[in-house]
């Protein structure tokens, strides 16, 4: 015997001393994004592999240095797809190759966005250079996740005292609290549509820098949904 107090013993169903309530509850917060994702095109035409490759690598090594030159404002910096291919001939016979095309795929995460607007302009203005995005989010563990699934379940709890109350009647234990689909995942995936895209490409940089775009950050949309099992004492009918 170890003198503890028998815990409650809850019936899988409700009954009329000990009715069940099962609720849904609900959050969605509007918050400022916390990064900014840019995609990056560099491309290169020779009328042989190796011209084209060396120009590739040429201003593929540009692109690197004026991203790397913004410093902490740039949290990561990725390459993605490489590719070079042949151009066919358009008149005459066998392998013949009219020029050589080449590109690289570079994804920059920015979370300074004062800097944004300006390293988008940049880039653009590079030779044979494609700029795409930016896609505005938050980080995964960012707070607003947090706050938006205590709000749920708030709202939960709310709910169903609400609806005990219109019987008269109290909560009394909470049974169950799950998220929406906790039993099937969805993958994961950000919590709001992509930003606006916004591209460029430029045949060759201008004699003078380009102005700074001015980006206005696109709010994001967090959802959060729980649902919620309570017993509650007996109603008054």
């Amino acid at each position: 015997m170890t003198g503890d107090k028998p815990q409650p013993v809850h019936p899988p169903f409700g009954t009329p001393e000990m009715p069940r309530v099962a609720v849904r509850g609900e959050a969605r917060l509007e918050v400022d994004p916390e990064i900014a994702t840019i995609g990056v095109t560099v491309g290169a035409r020779g009328t042989d592999r190796r011209t084209a490759l060396e120009d590739l690598t040429r201003r593929n090594a540009q692109v690197l240095d004026l991203v790397k030159s913004y410093g902490d404002a740039v949290e990561k910096l990725e390459t993605g797809a490489f590719s070079i291919s042949p151009e066919p001939a358009r008149h005459g016979r066998g392998d013949r190759v009219r020029a050589y095309h080449g590109r690289v795929h570079l994804t920059a995460v920015l979370a300074d966005f004062t800097a944004l607007g300006e390293l988008t302009t940049r880039l653009a203005d590079l030779e044979l250079t494609r700029v795409d995005g930016p896609w505005w989010a938050l980080r995964p563990d960012s707070p607003a996740h947090g706050e938006a699934r205590r709000q749920a379940v708030l709202g939960a709890v709310q709910r169903a005292r609400e609806y005990a109350g219109a019987l008269g009647a109290r909560l009394s234990a909470l049974v169950e609290l799950a998220d929406l689909g906790a039993e099937a995942p969805a993958p994961y995936g950000m919590h709001s549509e992509p930003g606006m895209l916004r591209s460029a490409a430029f045949a060759g940089a201008t004699a003078e820098a380009a102005p700074a775009l001015d980006l206005e950050p696109q709010r994001q949309t967090v959802y959060a949904q729980v649902n919620a099992r309570f017993t509650m004492t007996a109603p008054e009918l």
